[in-house]
């Protein structure tokens, strides 16, 4: 993924590379109580083999901008902007053209594949459907391009498991059977959100191995969409930091994880378990919770619970702005300052007082 911060539409569609240009996307949604404001002014390339890794809190509008991609909002939401797939405009487009993209062109991996998948139909069905739906092929050749794909995410026995319903298998498995059906027509972009949520670490670990292998199989682009950076440091090569509906950070994964620039990003790093981190040391928490997305005040949305914030930052809302001769950017008015500060530094924590005396 790439920001392209001052870079006209122009110049952005002119990248032979470009899959996907979305541009100052923003989604909101009326309520008895006013508008939610669920994505502002989100605008990112995703070009060809690349991982881009969207990571943030939950609610601060992660799934809905994927969402707002796949054209898969309620009716109630209000959507600007731009999203081009290979110079195609999405927005706006109607459903029948729509369907001829979702699962061919752009597929998407949920984060509970116990509702994606039908309780009523086989595995092998499933994924033969998705087959189906785009190609004109034979019965017996989409269950052989099912049995096929099974093979590649993994599964065990494949020719067997094709005649197993979703209750039959394990959370993991079934994981890897809709990373399956994402891949059955060679996807050129795979948005998979949240992918690894309430799996333990090791069947984590086979549903990530999974996902690299369709990338590497189809050949396609990668947004991974998650909460956990520790997710995204393997898996990704750029991350998007997203906030209150914004992007607040964008960068390489070396950049973000070693110097990040915005406060936020920086207690995100500071709540990760780390191996080199001695046993007996406590993670440092973000304190407080995200803003309510209705009716957003003027000014950072992160300065309740920045401890560097000053009077700026509740007047003006700091813009996307890279480093010079970088394309490591940040929303954050003392984006240098930041740099330079470690996470217990910044937000510190009382945590070590009340930790247990560790005995020889």
């Amino acid at each position: 993924m790439t920001i392209d911060l001052e870079v006209d539409d122009t110049q952005r569609e002119a990248d032979p590379d470009a899959l996907l240009v979305v541009d100052n996307l923003t989604v909101s949604f009326p309520t008895d109580d006013g508008v939610v404001q669920a994505v502002r002014g989100v605008s990112y390339t995703v070009r060809s083999g690349e991982a881009m890794g969207i990571v943030g809190e939950s609610g601060s509008g992660k799934s809905v901008s994927s969402m707002a991609v796949m054209g898969l909002l309620p009716r109630n939401a209000r959507i600007s902007g731009s999203v081009r797939f290979r110079g195609q405009e999405l927005i706006g487009l109607d459903e029948d053209e729509y369907a001829k993209l979702r699962g061919n062109r752009i597929a998407m991996i949920f984060q509970d594949p116990l509702t994606s998948l039908n309780p009523v139909y086989t595995i092998g069905f499933q994924i033969a459907e998705a087959v189906h739906a785009h190609h004109e092929v034979s019965k017996q050749a989409a269950l052989e391009r099912a049995v096929e794909l099974l093979d590649i995410v993994g599964i065990p026995y494949p020719e067997q498991r094709i005649n197993n319903y979703p209750h039959e298998l394990s959370g993991g498995m079934r994981q890897r059977v809709v990373i399956a059906i994402a891949m059955a027509n060679n996807p050129d972009v795979i948005i998979a959100d949240e992918p690894t949520t309430a799996l333990d670490v090791t069947v984590q670990a086979q549903v990530l191995e999974a996902l690299e292998t369709a990338r590497e199989e189809t050949g396609a682009a990668l947004i991974l969409i998650t909460h956990d950076l520790g997710v995204i440091a393997g898996h990704a090569e750029r991350i998007a930091v997203m906030y209150a509906g914004k992007l607040v950070e964008t960068g390489t994964t070396e950049e973000v994880f070693y110097r990040p620039r915005m406060p936020y990003t920086l207690g995100l790093l500071g709540s990760l378990p780390r191996l080199d981190k001695q046993e007996h040391e406590r993670l440092t928490p973000i304190k407080g919770a995200p803003p309510s997305l209705l009716n957003l005040p003027p000014g950072c949305p992160f300065t309740p619970r920045c401890p560097i914030a000053e009077d700026i930052c509740d007047r003006d809302e700091p813009a996307l702005l890279a480093a010079e001769g970088t394309g490591h950017a940040a929303a954050c008015h003392f984006r240098s300052r930041v740099a330079d500060i470690d996470a217990a530094e910044m937000f510190g924590t009382d945590a070590a007082d009340d930790a247990p005396e560790v005995l020889a």
